[in-house]
């Protein structure tokens, strides 16, 4: 048993009192919509540091990677159908040799239009490629856009693996002096290829 659910076990064994789930029905009914999803959600990534490329119908997306990313010589990516990636992150022995990783090619889930954030549900054993690599390409389906946390929350699943994470930009931090540093927890550089 992992040390994960030890701590569950433990919280469970140890909760006396056991309170349903608050309804959120009244809230869902008021949340923000958007009349035009996929101009708001390219706004709102480029406004959180992020840029959305939409991939038009027929267009190769190994192409369009490269041209995007002319430079990087590492690539990792789990997608049968990214052959310009040279390795598959599961390949390495432990999360440290993927260090100077150029670019990672993932799967995003579900995009969330009032914040821009992409899910990105685990499906390599070595999950610290989507943050370690410079640069982070988020394949994604149009249809797969919702209005608000709300709707996305509802649609999200952990897999397999049994963890996900919402993305929103690149990763960035800015100290007292507001000194912002990008990179500095996971990728400089986020793109959204919208498919």
């Amino acid at each position: 048993m992992s040390s994960r659910e030890d701590i569950l076990q433990n919280i469970r064994r140890n909760t006396r009192v056991r309170y349903e789930k608050p309804d959120l029905s009244a809230l869902e009914q008021g949340a923000i919509t958007y009349a035009d999803q996929v101009a708001q959600f390219c706004k709102v990534v480029a406004e959180v540091g992020g840029r959305v490329v939409t991939v038009n119908e027929g267009e190769d997306v190994n192409a369009l990677v490269r041209k995007l990313y002319p430079d990087a010589k590492r690539i990792a990516s789990n997608l049968k159908n990214i052959t310009c990636a040279t390795f598959h992150p599961d390949d390495v022995e432990a999360s440290a040799d993927l260090d100077g990783t150029d670019l990672a090619v993932v799967d995003g889930r579900i995009g969330v239009c009032e914040n821009g954030a992409v899910w990105v549900q685990q499906d390599v054993e070595q999950r610290a490629v989507y943050f370690i690599s410079e640069a982070l390409i988020l394949l994604l389906d149009r249809k797969n856009l919702v209005n608000n946390m709300h709707e996305a929350y509802q649609k999200i699943d952990t897999g397999e693996y049994g963890y996900g994470v919402f993305i929103s930009g690149p990763s960035k931090t800015a100290d007292i002096e507001q000194a912002l540093v990008m990179g500095a927890h996971g990728a400089r550089e986020l793109t959204v290829l919208l498919l």
